[in-house]
């Protein structure tokens, strides 16, 4: 049997690798295109290796068994510990959720459990599942696997679940408004403050990210291939938002869908969209894609949910299924060899040390402060039973983690024989890699690619709206007062949703000019000490309500460690930086200190606020925490009842 395949990158590109990776015996290559005969899976393909590979080779794992450990571990890590939560903490099924109580049209709409957990994983799964493993993974595939699953399931399942639970309880209000009642004022104003910086780096990094993947000119060296994958999944993207407006009347004007018919029409409308999409490609500059995605997180923000965000999430979610189903299947076909090492050493000499890197880097599929944000701000007010809240907020973080997995096996069959990662942007490698697989099943390598950059760019995309709406609304919490009837001017300005929003997304495209490579470090650090700014409020919500709060001690504990001490191994670097370029001399006319500045001193404004908002919220936390009484809330309910 004789496969074909095609080169993705020209500088990558090696077919006796490849060929090694999927059992095969290279047999010509023309051109672009490269023949591969298909061997006995017992037998090593004929490929002459290095003494280095040759050593290495023999001690490979198939990626098959890493999926099958991650698969039956998350599987596993669900049905026991996330059950084990629920009941620990106590689910009412009878009990009138937010999404009834506070019903508004707008926020507050009762949904599906499906709905609702395909906001919650469209919503979490953007680039960081991707793009954190694939990274991290210079410190080899053995740590981040591991991370990724004790994480997945011990800190960032716990986390989301937890944010989930205690807004429901507490009438859908947000993290913010939660902090407020058990830690005080002061505790939200700072924590709102945080978390709309932590907004900022979302939509700078991510935003640079989607504009990148949509880019069809202006890029040396860009192949007809890619302006064509690129420009096709860009126009899909922009039907997308007109789509699920449709999507969205369609189902307010109906009322209450079958699930079945409801699914049948969403894939119905995806069809359609990439047929029209790959007909009609949008190919324009790198720039452009920054504004016209600016222009459709400012819709996405001011819109009511049911209108865009939910019927968006509900289609995405079709994708990523089958985008998960493809790279599963490939490897189970497939089965390719781990060529990542299994473990490099505790130090990289670009990333840094492992600890705190690797926990800071892999961010999205184990821990994520993001997340609760999205659990608080957006799907606790769409719950219609609580005991819907174990599959939405432990169920979909586990998911994430198998995607993650996923993203790591498909980076470690990319790699070359000797350990060397393969070339391009997490993205751009993880897409190659699925669309590969596609390819076997006879999809055509054009359909394959396009479907692939538009599921990268949709994992972006369905992020940044959320964060969008999640930075509108801290702005908004940061300035807001319990009269804003009577609240003065000024005040009634900065809560305005649209004034709030061109704020949050004029910052954001500022930080865009940095470029997500030098802002993600900044992003992960943040990230991860916003979960532990999250799980100690988390701490003091179920002291106060006399639930069990052991298992969110050594989450905490671990995350303040880890954060701290990358913020502030990157604020020393950030300093240095600066202090070398303010040492050399620099020619008349050069623009080197405005780069200089805007890649370093902004990073460092924003870090060293971070550490400062950071501390004093754990302070104010722990003191809160400490003062507070065992059961005192339920106590209090009987006296004044």
């Amino acid at each position: 049997m004789r496969l074909r395949g095609r080169f993705y990158d020209k500088q990558s590109g090696n077919a006796e690798a490849y060929a090694f990776v999927f059992g095969c015996t290279f047999v010509q290559r023309d051109g672009g295109v490269f023949i591969l005969q298909k061997m006995p899976s017992f037998s090593l393909p004929n490929v002459d290796l290095s003494e280095r590979s040759r050593l290495r080779a023999g001690k490979k794992m198939n990626g098959l068994v890493i999926i099958l450990i991650g698969i039956v571990a998350l599987g596993a890590g669900y049905l026991f510990y996330g059950r084990w939560l629920a009941k620990k903490w106590g689910i009412d099924p009878n009990a009138k959720t937010p999404a009834y109580t506070h019903e508004d049209g707008e926020d507050y709409v009762p949904s599906s459990r499906f709905t609702v957990f395909s906001h919650q994983f469209s919503s979490i799964a953007g680039a960081g599942p991707v793009t954190g493993p694939i990274l991290a993974s210079v410190f080899g595939w053995v740590p981040v696997l591991l991370w990724l699953i004790i994480g997945g399931l011990f800190f960032g399942a716990v986390q989301d679940f937890g944010a989930l639970y205690a807004s429901v309880k507490n009438e859908g209000k947000s993290m913010g408004m939660i902090i407020e009642k058990y830690i005080g004022k002061t505790g939200r104003k700072l924590f709102m403050l945080f978390c709309w910086l932590f907004t900022l780096l979302v939509i700078a990094a991510f935003t640079d990210m989607v504009a990148g993947t949509f880019v069809g000119k202006g890029v040396d060296g860009m192949t007809a291939e890619t302006s064509y994958a690129n420009s096709a999944a860009a126009s899909i993207s922009m039907l997308f938002i007109v789509v699920a407006v449709v999507f969205g009347l369609i189902q307010k004007h109906v009322g209450k869908m079958n699930e079945v018919v409801k699914a049948v029409v969403a894939i119905a409308l995806l069809v359609a969209m990439f047929a029209v999409g790959m007909a009609l490609p949008i190919c324009t500059t790198k720039s452009a894609w920054i504004y016209i995605v600016m222009a459709y997180l400012f819709l996405a923000s001011v819109m009511p949910m049911w209108l865009l965000m939910q019927p968006r999430d509900y289609m995405t979610t079709f994708m990523f299924i089958g985008m998960i189903a493809g790279a599963v299947i490939g490897l189970l076909v497939a089965h390719p060899t781990m060529n990542l090492p299994v473990f490099t050493g505790f130090t990289n000499e670009k990333l840094g040390t492992l600890f705190p890197i690797l926990f800071v880097t892999v961010a999205c599929g184990a821990v994520s402060g993001f997340h609760s944000l999205v659990s608080s701000g957006t799907s606790s007010k769409t719950i219609e039973n609580e005991k819907d809240m174990t599959k939405v907020g432990y169920g979909a973080m586990v998911l994430e983690s198998l995607l993650a997995v996923l993203a790591l096996c498909v980076a470690g069959a990319a790699a070359s024989q000797d350990g060397t990662p393969a070339s391009g942007t997490p993205f751009q490698i993880f897409s190659r890699g699925v669309a590969g697989f596609f390819e076997m099943f006879g999809i055509p390598v054009h359909f394959a690619t396009v479907f692939m950059t538009m599921c990268v760019s949709a994992l972006a995309l369905t992020s940044l709206d959320a964060v969008a709406r999640i930075g509108r609304m801290s702005f908004q919490e940061l300035f807001a007062v319990d009269d804003m009837k009577n609240a003065k001017p000024w005040r009634k300005v900065l809560c305005n949703p649209y004034f709030s929003t061109i704020i949050t997304l004029l910052f954001g495209f500022v930080l865009t000019k940095i470029g997500y490579a030098n802002i993600w470090p900044l992003f992960g650090s943040a990230n991860q000490l916003l979960s532990a700014l999250v799980l100690i409020t988390l701490c003091v919500f179920m002291k106060v309500t006399g639930r069990s709060n052991k298992m969110l001690f050594p989450p905490m504990i671990i995350m303040l460690c880890v954060t701290f001490t990358a913020l502030v191994q990157r604020l020393i670097a950030m300093v240095k930086a600066i202090s070398t370029a303010a040492a050399v001399t620099i020619p008349a006319g050069e623009t080197t200190w405005g780069k200089v500045f805007l890649n370093n001193g902004l990073q460092l404004v924003i870090a060293v606020l971070l550490i400062v908002l950071g501390l004093t919220i754990v302070i104010n936390s722990m003191k809160s925490y400490v003062k507070s009484k065992k059961n005192s809330e339920k106590k209090e309910e009987k006296v004044n009842g």
